[in-house]
């Protein structure tokens, strides 16, 4: 196998190959020693959090996992194998760095932990893998040539300049120190990226100008002399656009410079390959055409209220985001090197001071950025470290500071004098969509849409007697600088001082270690805490409503009854299933299965206390039983009265002894009685067979009774043809054919001839 310190590019190894497993010797890094596995690309979460999308994510995302952990895994030479050959990894990769969500882009993390947790883990083992990616050296015995290291990332495109910047986006934030190193080694290993960078700022620049050209606005330093065309002036304007094309537009914007901030931020030794292209200039002026324009049209639109709020969200982080680019430029092109106390700090001083001359007709951008980074405070440092500063100038651009602030109609939250440098160093963060409002800023009939760092604003009253806003980020501010140098002092001792003193951190300071401070604070305890805030009760909590606890009242109730919710109109049961339904059954089978218990006997079993069981109330003795006539036959000897023997039954004339009339009257009288009889019982359902023979019954005994006789049964089928029929056989057809007018016929032979005979028909 490989020998000791012998680098990967020059390392042969042996190994068997074919079926019969013979050896051969390979180069360390040969395709044939590369693994056959198929990485998948990356999917981002889904934002709505759909159980079968998220299921979907997570198994895909299992997958892609398990493989990163498994490259992980692998030895030095089979992960290089592995990178430079394997082209399924670096599409997974590449989709990754793609489509992975960023700070501002809505993702469905927040709708289940275990999203959260897969793409925690898929953001680790990516970021991993490219760390050890950038590392041409693991150890001693584990390590590439840089020069060939430089080859291999640069011929293979591991990495490149959009990947480097999107790495910047997705990793900055917690794993700077890390990720500068990573990037450093890789300018350091291959110089050659330093020209990529050089080739791509142009590329960004034109960003700038197609975002103008887009709003219909003529850049100024595009350096196109051409005559415009005729129909150029029907581009159209921020405010005449379509709105998905406004929203790409601004998304553009925000990513284009979250993404600078992120790479000069991680990757300061850009900023002088961005200085080389008057990238400060450009910036600045796009920052005072743009931002306005775009501003302007999100407030004054009628757009989706949450449409709105993210468009005008990544409006105030862009601007933010481009003060900040412009601070990072300065401080590591200008500042620090005069600073530092470098040769030429002359030629820095003039490099510096005509920035900020170039910024005085930017009047926005300057009155922004002396906000988040106060230009007074660089000229005190300016004048600290270079004593022959002219003073003229100074005061040109102090004034100028003032009058931006001025021309765009907004007030100092602190004085920009010398003395409070200190008080507004400790500013770090100010919200841009807070402070950076106009006087017209606020949306007619609307609630006010802020930024996406913008909290609640507390209102004081500064040094000049002006009252300002203190938003919560920077009251926390405050708070930690003067707990970091005095920490025992309790947060509620602080802020009463703060107020006390109009929120000026250097006087507050100041009085407390010389021990001047005000009799009211003085009575106070040093160690006091923050008050707590008293939260106001919920909504639900204070409500009043006609449906309250009612069977549908979900915010007091944690089960529904959902058969009886449904959606649009209620479907009936089938028939089927109304037959199937034995609920009725079960419902009564509780009230009848009392009629089943049926004791014959009882049994009588002595406890072992010689007490019977009494199950049934059954006792041998009843002392409160009368027995005084228990011997006495009452009604035995009675006799029976005439009366009510002959009331018992009838006196009935028997049938020998009646006449014709009187009989017939009798069975009258005992064929109305039977029916009377039958109308007063009361049967619910009797058994038609059984009502057919009794009418059968009584319609023989009346005709038996009034002498007549049925005919007999006729016979008209008789034997087999050819053997003759008997003279009871014929006369019974002849019967049978002389009365067929009577049958089923309806009279149709007698209607025949009798038309045939007037000549209705002829024959």
């Amino acid at each position: 196998m490989a020998c000791a310190k012998v680098p990967l590019d020059e390392l042969h190894v042996t190994e068997p190959f074919g079926p019969q497993g013979k050896e051969r010797t390979l180069p360390a890094l040969h395709p044939d020693r590369k693994e056959e596995r198929c990485f998948l690309t990356y999917k981002p979460p889904p934002e709505d959090g759909t159980p079968v999308l998220v299921e979907e994510f997570l198994e895909h995302a299992q997958f892609i996992s398990e493989d990163l952990e498994w490259l992980l895994a692998l030895p030095h030479d089979k992960f290089w194998c592995q990178v430079v050959f394997d082209e399924s990894l670096q599409r997974c990769l590449d989709s990754y760095l793609r489509h992975a969500p960023r700070g501002l882009d809505p993702s469905g993390l927040s709708s289940s932990p275990a999203v959260a947790d897969m793409q925690r883990n898929i953001h680790r083992f990516v970021f991993m893998v490219f760390l050890r990616m950038a590392t041409h050296k693991e150890s001693k015995e584990n390590f590439i040539t840089p020069a060939v290291f430089a080859e291999i990332i640069y011929n293979n495109y591991l990495f490149d300049i959009p990947k480097i910047l999107d790495l910047c986006v997705l990793f900055g934030k917690g794993n700077s120190q890390l990720l500068h190193k990573m990037i450093e080694n890789i300018f350091t290993q291959q110089p050659s990226y330093y020209g990529d960078l050089n080739e791509t700022i142009p590329s960004i620049i034109q960003v700038f100008d197609i975002i103008l050209q887009k709003c219909g606005i003529q850049s100024e330093n595009t350096g196109n002399s051409q005559p415009l065309k005729l129909n150029a002036n029907k581009c159209l304007t921020a405010m005449a656009m379509p709105e998905e094309e406004l929203a790409d537009l601004v998304l553009y914007m925000c990513d284009t410079c979250t993404t600078i901030h992120s790479f000069l931020d991680t990757f300061p030794e850009a900023c002088s390959t961005f200085k080389q292209h008057n990238f400060l200039n450009r910036l600045s002026s796009f920052y005072e055409m743009a931002v306005p324009d775009l501003e302007k049209a999100v407030k004054k639109r009628n757009f989706n209220k949450s449409l709105q709020e993210d468009m005008w969200r990544r409006i105030s982080h862009s601007r933010k985001k481009m003060v900040e680019i412009a601070h990072l430029l300065l401080q590591h092109t200008c500042l620090q090197p005069i600073l530092e106390g470098s040769e030429n700090m002359v030629s820095y001083v003039e490099d510096l001071l005509q920035n900020f001359t170039a910024f005085l007709q930017e009047k926005r951008f300057l009155a922004d950025y002396d906000e988040q980074f106060p230009i007074a405070d660089d000229i005190s440092l300016l004048q600290q470290a270079f004593p022959h500063l002219d003073d003229t100038r100074t005061s040109y651009l102090l004034q100028g500071v003032e009058s931006s602030w001025e021309s765009v109609g907004k007030k100092r939250s602190f004085p920009s004098s010398a003395n409070h440098s200190a008080g507004a160093k400790s500013k770090t963060g100010r919200d841009l969509a807070v402070s950076q409002k106009e006087g017209a800023g606020v949306l007619e009939d609307r609630e006010e849409l802020r930024g996406a760092e913008a909290m609640t604003d507390i209102p004081h009253k500064g040094d000049n007697g002006v009252v300002c806003t203190l938003s919560a980020g920077e009251l926390e501010s405050l708070l930690s600088s003067i707990r970091d140098l005095l920490p025992d002092l309790g947060e509620g001792f602080i802020l009463a001082c703060l107020e006390e003193y109009g929120y000026n951190s250097e006087l507050v300071i100041n009085n407390i270690l010389e021990d001047k401070l005000s009799p009211s604070l003085d009575k106070l305890d040093k160690a006091m805490a923050r008050p707590v805030k008293n939260e106001l009760p919920s909504v639900l909590s204070t409500r009043s409503n006609v449906f309250d606890d009612d069977e549908f009242d979900v915010f007091n109730r944690d089960r529904l009854d959902m058969s009886r919710v449904w959606k649009g109109r209620r479907q009936g049961e089938s028939v089927c299933a109304t037959l199937n339904d034995k609920q009725h059954i079960e419902e009564q089978r509780a009230r009848y299965q009392a009629y089943q218990i049926v004791v014959d006997e009882i049994p009588i079993a002595n406890d072992p206390s010689g007490e019977r069981d009494n199950a049934f109330g059954m006792d041998d003795y009843d002392d409160e039983y009368d027995d005084t006539y228990d011997t006495n036959q009452i009604g035995a000897n009675d006799l029976d009265e005439e009366d009510e023997l002959l009331n018992r039954r009838p006196f009935t004339t028997p049938q020998v002894l009646r006449t014709g009339k009187q009989a017939q009257e009798n069975d009258e009288d005992e064929e109305d009685e039977d029916k009377n009889e039958a109308v007063k019982k009361d049967h619910f359902l009797q058994d038609p067979a059984v009502l057919r023979e009794r009418a059968e019954a009584r319609r023989a005994a009346m005709q038996s009774r009034k002498g007549y006789r049925p005919p007999p049964a006729s016979n008209v089928v008789g034997g087999p043809k050819g053997r003759g029929q008997t003279q009871e056989i014929i006369l019974d057809r002849r019967r049978k054919e002389a009365n067929k007018n009577r049958g089923a016929n309806h009279s149709r032979r007698m209607m025949a001839d009798r038309k045939r005979n007037k000549g209705m028909i002829p024959s």
